[in-house]
């Protein structure tokens, strides 16, 4: 038998089960009342209802769930950004570099520090900071805050998010959806996710 043969018969062979286990590592379903750990770190949520969370990561440390598409209910998680990260994979870093999480950011900073990155990123226009609250997140003093951005479809999103820095690592949970009647309905949702984060 020819190497050809071998190789071509041999690929025939597992290309069924590579398009399974790439079929089951696309997406998998989160089970309302079943705590998970998100984002390959320690903080582990329980979702109140059924999600589902995306087998593409837009980091290392990034994990995102939806309910009906990114495009209207975008529930991120950023688990353990490490100083001198960004919180999502660069395109290039020569050309369109993130900012980056910094020993020594503030809270106060981290809307900031989401803002330059959706602008980069996203490469959106508008983004504007909307409320800065403090709050207990992940049983840590944290930041709690609104936004609202359009992105390249046009369509106006709203975003509210909790984020805390512990032990040195930046953890957030961001969600998104289009300003018109999919924020108002997924909100409670997501706050419900966030208001569960703990290690």
């Amino acid at each position: 038998m020819s190497l050809y043969r071998m190789v071509r018969g041999l690929a025939l062979v597992l290309s069924p089960a590579l398009l399974l286990v790439g079929a089951a590592d696309a997406h998998k379903l989160r089970t309302a009342g079943e705590r998970v750990t998100v984002a390959d770190s320690k903080m582990a949520v329980t979702p109140s209802r059924d999600w589902n969370r995306l087998g593409i990561k837009a980091g290392r440390h990034a994990e995102t769930w939806t309910l009906d598409g990114t495009q209207l209910n975008d529930l991120t998680f950023y688990g353990g950004i490490a100083p001198g990260e960004p919180l999502v994979r660069e395109r290039s870093r020569k050309h369109d570099p993130l900012p980056r999480f910094a020993a020594e950011t503030l809270l106060v900073e981290i809307p900031g520090l989401l803002e330059g990155t959706y602008r980069t990123y996203k490469q959106i226009g508008t983004f504007a900071v909307q409320s800065v609250d403090p709050v207990r997140f992940l049983g840590h003093d944290g930041v709690h805050f609104t936004y609202q951005y359009t992105d390249d479809d046009q369509i106006v999103r709203r975003g509210d998010a909790q984020a805390a820095i512990v032990d040195g690592r930046l953890y957030m949970v961001t969600f998104d959806a289009p300003r018109l009647h999919y924020f108002d309905r997924d909100a409670g949702a997501a706050d419900a996710v966030m208001d569960s984060a703990g290690f």
